[in-house]
């Protein structure tokens, strides 16, 4: 069978960044990357703060709900009912904070979810985690798998709306809603869908939190914790500030003197991504993470996993008894990155883990097709 045609480069996507070029940056849905013209907005801030350190900081809880309020737009959210927050892990610990459980209640999470968001479900409650197997074939057998494993104990629902390992969608909106049918309060771990979804607050979830420095473009640092308005009164910071009498959002986002530049910067990189055609930034990665997993099948035989379209990562199983530990994960990816000069995800998994591809404008066909070549040496095929 010949190998897929490769993706044309998308025209100035290296210039926006300042990534080495000694390494191939295959793994945005890790860290992300910030462009250049984002990094020159919070450089900026930053400057404002150093000159007049009074100024900054009174008038930032209002410069901070205006940036919101554009963050907002470009999610298709009520800016009353989103909050900044660092990153995915302080949003789940802040609606775990808030929510009212009782003895004997229990929350569903499943065997693919961030290991920090199921371990803030795990101090509120006895967890029930679903194992999904990486090769169910699509989101109704994802959805079923889920819904089988409701109890009338069950309280919560923390699912990933796209899961970090495998790369493909769990929080579906017909989910959420027969969650909801069923009195479960849902909450999702977005971290990958701002930027990544056209649409990502569509599936109505009770709580939703996303990160903004992975396919939005922002600082490191940047977040975002949407609230269903049934639920917002009850919303509480992790730590109390002089902001607490405005309630959500505003009693979430102020922590004193602290560092809100990247905040401030977020929108940039929304901005940035409309001006490129997020619709076509967004058809470009997808095509590059999928031409990379179609190398790394025809090359080396390894075992693609059901995706979802549209995302900008894809995974592979690795052989059999590789990266079956974190461990064994963690030293297989620093061996690719030693040997090959590449990064990518490796996750572990009993019997044999995976490889995670993303796709970004900053990267170029001929990378993938390096792992590709390299690859089969260090897996021994």
């Amino acid at each position: 069978m010949p190998e897929p045609q490769s993706p044309s480069e998308f025209p100035g996507g290296r210039a926006l960044f300042r990534l080495s070029t000694e390494v191939s940056h295959l793994n945005h849905g890790s860290f992300g990357a910030v462009p250049l013209p984002v990094q020159e907005a919070q450089t900026a801030f930053r400057a404002e703060q150093d000159a007049d350190p009074d100024t900054f900081f009174i008038t930032a809880p209002d410069r901070v709900a205006a940036a919101r309020a554009r963050v907002a737009a470009h999610l298709g959210a009520d800016p009353e009912g989103l909050a900044f927050v660092a990153n995915a892990t302080e949003g789940a610990n802040t609606v775990m904070n808030s929510l009212a459980l009782a003895e004997g209640d229990e929350i569903l999470v499943t065997d693919h979810g961030y290991g920090t968001v199921s371990a803030a479900a795990a101090r509120r409650a006895p967890l029930r985690t679903v194992t999904l197997d990486p090769l169910l074939p699509d989101e109704d057998a994802v959805r079923e798998t889920v819904l089988a494993a409701v109890t009338p104990r069950t309280r919560v629902a923390v699912l990933d709306h796209i899961s970090s390992p495998t790369a493909r969608l769990v929080a579906g909106p017909r989910l959420l809603a027969e969650l909801a049918e069923r009195g479960v309060t849902t909450v999702v771990d977005g971290a990958h869908a701002p930027g990544m979804l056209p649409d990502p607050l569509a599936g109505g979830a009770d709580f939703w939190f996303g990160n903004l420095h992975k396919w939005a473009y922002a600082p490191p640092g940047s977040a975002v914790l949407a609230v269903a308005p049934a639920h917002r009164a009850a919303i509480r910071p992790l730590v109390p500030s002089w902001e607490d009498h405005h309630g959500f959002p505003r009693s979430v986002e102020w922590r004193a003197t602290d560092e809100y530049t990247s905040w401030l910067a977020a929108p940039e990189g929304l901005d940035l991504l409309q001006r490129l055609d997020a619709a076509k930034v967004r058809a470009h990665n997808t095509a590059l993470a999928a031409h990379g997993s179609a190398l790394l099948a025809e090359r080396l035989g390894l075992r693609p996993l059901p995706y979802t379209e549209g995302l900008a990562m894809r995974s592979l199983l690795l052989p059999a008894g590789t990266a079956r530990t974190v461990e064994e994960a963690r030293a297989l990816r620093e061996e690719i990155a030693a040997r090959l000069r590449t990064r990518v995800l490796i996750w572990p998994r009993e019997g044999g883990g995976g490889i995670r591809l993303c796709g970004q404008i900053y990267n170029r066909p001929e990378e993938y097709e390096r792992l590709a070549d390299g690859l089969g040496e260090l897996l021994g095929r």
